[in-house]
């Protein structure tokens, strides 16, 4: 597969940590943080954007974690909620977009009213699919955008040849794929209750509530309001592809075990320090119901190369 679109060498990826998307204690969110401060990720994404009942974590909470991120000399970004559903809701995002320290990743378009004049990230929930969005989104401060983790390699390309200058690309490099949002809360219906008496149940799945088919096959997992895949995406096999594309940052979305190996494996990988086929033998281990990339390489999201699979 051709991977040459730029004539010069592009430099090789940044790592990012994605937004928390699961419901853990305070001091486990807390020492999550202070363990991946110390590893090789350059920009480290942090508040809550899946449910605004989950308040173990105030907004000033994630300001002090902010701060921490900035004193270790990694960009700290502040993430918003990628489903606005009441007033409430939409005066905390006031409220954090009115805080001028950090940057923003707006994961709902209402974000937009209240970056205005500001440069701000958009989330993979921000459907960019097209050289229009673009233009208009970059023409309102946009600095970075998260593909769409449905989209893949040729849309990557598309958009990749017609980004505004200054303008950087990231893509989702690891973990469960965030796939759809409802305003239904269906790990509290999965329990036979409804959004409003949830009692917290997503707290009790540190990683998700597995789903699977009726032939036992995992497929999906339940996070709160948001339907994750059950595999962890990963593009791990493509780094020398990606890194020929000149994608800027790939995305480690943050799981309750190993994060900090993960980030380290790509890391090694990236740098050279570790053959490819290593880093993923050591992934097949530490990725929650294996490894996928379809969506990538333009297949099925479900599917995987056999690159990825070892198979």
């Amino acid at each position: 597969m051709p991977t040459d679109i730029n004539p010069s060498t592009p430099p090789r990826p940044r790592l990012s940590l994605g937004p928390l998307l699961y419901y853990w204690p305070r001091e486990q969110v807390l020492d999550f943080y202070a363990e991946l401060i110390e590893t090789p990720v350059d920009v480290i994404y942090l508040g809550e954007t899946i449910c605004s009942k989950r308040r173990l974590l105030r907004p000033e909470d994630w300001w002090d974690l902010a701060e921490r991120v900035a004193a270790s000399g990694r960009e700290p970004v502040i993430s918003t909620l990628a489903l606005i559903e009441s007033e409430g809701e939409l005066k905390t995002l006031e409220r954090q977009c009115a805080d001028r320290r950090f940057l923003i990743e707006a994961n709902d378009l209402a974000a937009l009213d209240f970056l205005e004049g500001r440069a701000f990230v958009t989330g993979p929930s921000i459907n960019l699919y097209n050289q229009r969005t673009l233009s208009f989104l970059a023409a309102r401060g946009l600095k970075r955008w998260v593909l769409p983790v449905e989209l893949g390699r040729a849309t990557a390309i598309d958009l990749m040849s017609v980004r505004p200058a200054g303008v950087e690309c990231e893509v989702f490099a690891f973990g469960r794929l965030p796939l759809a949002y409802s305003a239904r809360c269906f790990t509290a219906y999965n329990n036979g209750q409804g959004k409003d008496q949830c009692e917290f149940r997503c707290s009790e799945h540190p990683d998700g509530l597995l789903i699977s088919t009726q032939e036992g096959t995992p497929f999906l997992a339940l996070n709160g309001i948001q339907t994750q895949s059950a595999a962890a995406h990963s593009l791990l096999a493509s780094l020398d592809d990606v890194t020929a594309l000149g994608i800027d940052l790939l995305r480690i979305s943050p799981q309750s075990h190993d994060t900090a190996e993960i980030v380290r494996t790509y890391a090694a990988c990236l740098s050279g320090d570790l053959a490819t086929a290593n880093g993923l033998a050591r992934l097949r281990d530490l990725a929650p119901g294996g490894l996928v990339d379809g969506y990538w390489t333009g297949a099925a999201g479900i599917a995987a190369t056999a690159a990825l699979t070892g198979v």
